[in-house]
């Protein structure tokens, strides 16, 4: 049985259907650069945002972390997996109260978690941490989370911000009484 289909691509017939449908798919008749201005105002647009959300990183907290998140720490939209921030996040959070415990300690509870503005992968991300109660066999801690945006070095924004109480453990995984309290 012989095909007398055109084979040449402008010749199928999924092209010309697809061609009448978006006409303007293979041929413009946009002038030169419209692409190039749109882009450019789309990134003027982004950066004003950027201006407006733009905060200085705290003083009254202490720097125990940055990292960059990567390709692979991506959820299904392109951006970063909340469940990757919050591991950060909780790594970030239990080195002030490490050498308050004097030993070995683990997370008890997520008091609260917030998640104010999207990560993206590049993002220089800096964990500011400080004690906020310190308990018989507890210490709560704050924990602040700025990203530098790769196309933006030098501004920041908060992304996140949460607040996490760790338990001092004995060898045995109890609760421990926390030296000096």
């Amino acid at each position: 049985m012989s095909d007398n289909r055109d084979k040449s691509p402008t010749g199928s017939w999924l092209f010309k259907f697809l061609h009448k449908i978006v006409p303007m798919s293979f041929e413009s008749s946009a002038s030169p650069g419209i692409h190039a201005k749109a882009a450019a105002a789309a990134a003027a647009e982004a950066a004003e945002a950027a201006d407006a959300l733009s905060v200085q990183l705290p003083t009254d907290k202490e720097l125990v972390l940055k990292v960059i998140p990567m390709p692979a720490d991506c959820n299904a939209n392109g951006d970063i997996f909340g469940g990757w921030v919050m591991a950060q996040v909780d790594l970030a959070g239990s080195v002030v109260p490490a050498r308050h415990v004097g030993g070995r300690l683990a997370t008890v509870a997520v008091n609260q978690f917030i998640f104010k503005q999207p990560v993206r992968v590049g993002d220089i991300l800096s964990f500011f941490a400080s004690l906020t109660r310190i308990g018989t066999t507890s210490i709560t801690v704050q924990v602040e989370v700025y990203a530098e945006r790769f196309h933006s070095q030098g501004r920041y924004i908060k992304v996140t911000e949460a607040s996490l109480t760790y338990v001092a453990i004995d060898d045995f995984g109890k609760p421990r009484k926390i030296a000096g309290t």
